[in-house]
């Protein structure tokens, strides 16, 4: 008989991953901001500097432009870095290298080279970081023709993914919300490799379709949990790759279901819920019999104040609201 998977956090999952590869290639190093000594900001490194040692685990300056172009450098010649920006706002001081070098690298040297790296953001809201450090900007990387984006829900998608992206030839912005790091799973033993640009169904269902993908899956199925007790059937589509996006797998959810509703923790204008909700006009419009429906943050820079930054994010009860009211619309009057 097979051992029961374990049950291990996000964080974990992520660390004993990291461990594994750096065991597997000798090519694969990790570069970042107090990610050795410190191990971290939020310890998904810790052990790893007293084990590899000081060129396998890098502690860099307080310089992400610099710290992330120095990878890009190390991919070209063969190394297959993964960096750790302390969070995804501070990508924003290395945009210039990760859109206009890591991304096109590829493309514009006539595929001569290649930039296998990945770049780990921790990022989100719910943690009282304030405006400037509680961000979702991944529809802004999801955007780049040349970039993967990956944004794992799981500990187990945690470890398939990370896995994946360290192995992919192509760079890979990989997402960490900062309120799934203490999230506890089922993580099975050995190797598990993700397909990179395939949607989940996690949950099936005939009623009506929930898309989401990070945080926001804890909560869709949260939700769908309790329509299942009231009798509706939800089905939750989890993303998981938000560039390449798995667009089939969406619109057949939808085409069986006839409903969708969309939940995100990003803003509603020019959102992933936006180009979602464009999938399934262009794939399953003529099987919709209500209107797609997003639920998203309020669109404000994120208070601090706790009770503020509470009523500015998505919840559950607001995809509670928006799946009945989808429930109860018909796209035809009689």
């Amino acid at each position: 008989m097979s051992e029961k998977p374990r049950i291990i956090t996000y964080r974990q999952a992520l660390n004993e991953t990291l461990r594994a590869e750096l065991e597997r290639d000798e090519n694969v190093f990790l570069i970042g901001e107090e990610i050795g000594v410190f191990e971290g900001s939020y310890k998904i490194t810790a052990g790893l500097l007293k084990d590899f040692g000081p060129k396998r685990v890098v502690d860099t300056p307080i310089s992400e432009e610099g710290f992330v172009g120095a990878a890009i450098g190390a991919a070209m010649l063969g190394l297959r870095p993964v960096v750790e920006i302390m969070t995804l706002n501070f990508s924003l001081v290395a945009i210039d290298q990760i859109v206009n070098h890591a991304a096109k690298m590829h493309a514009m040297f006539g595929q001569q080279v290649k930039v296998p790296m990945v770049i780990r953001f921790p990022g989100g809201g719910g943690q009282q970081l304030a405006a400037t450090h509680s961000q979702n900007l991944e529809v802004w990387y999801a955007h780049i023709p040349g970039l993967k984006v990956l944004a794992p829900s799981t500990p187990a998608e945690a470890k398939a993914m990370l896995t994946a992206a360290i192995r992919d030839n192509d760079p890979v912005i990989f997402l960490e919300n900062l309120a799934l790091y203490n999230l506890k799973g089922e993580v099975p033993d050995g190797e598990q490799v993700a397909e990179i640009g395939k949607a989940a169904v996690v949950k099936e269902g005939t009623d009506l379709t929930v898309v989401s993908y990070s945080r926001g899956m804890v909560t869709a199925l949260e939700v769908a949990a309790e329509f299942e007790e009231k009798g509706v059937s939800v089905e939750v589509v989890d993303l998981r790759s938000l560039r390449p996006l798995d667009r089939e797998t969406i619109c057949a959810s939808v085409r069986k279901t006839s409903r969708a509703v969309i939940f995100e923790d990003d803003m509603l204008s020019y959102g992933i819920g936006a180009e979602i909700s464009a999938t399934i006009g262009e794939g399953a419009f003529d099987w919709l019999d209500a209107p797609v429906r997003r639920v998203a943050a309020s669109e404000v820079p994120l208070p601090y104040a706790k009770p503020l930054e509470t009523a500015a994010m998505p919840h559950a009860a607001d995809l509670s609201r928006v799946v009945q009211d989808t429930l109860d619309a018909t796209r035809f009057t009689k």
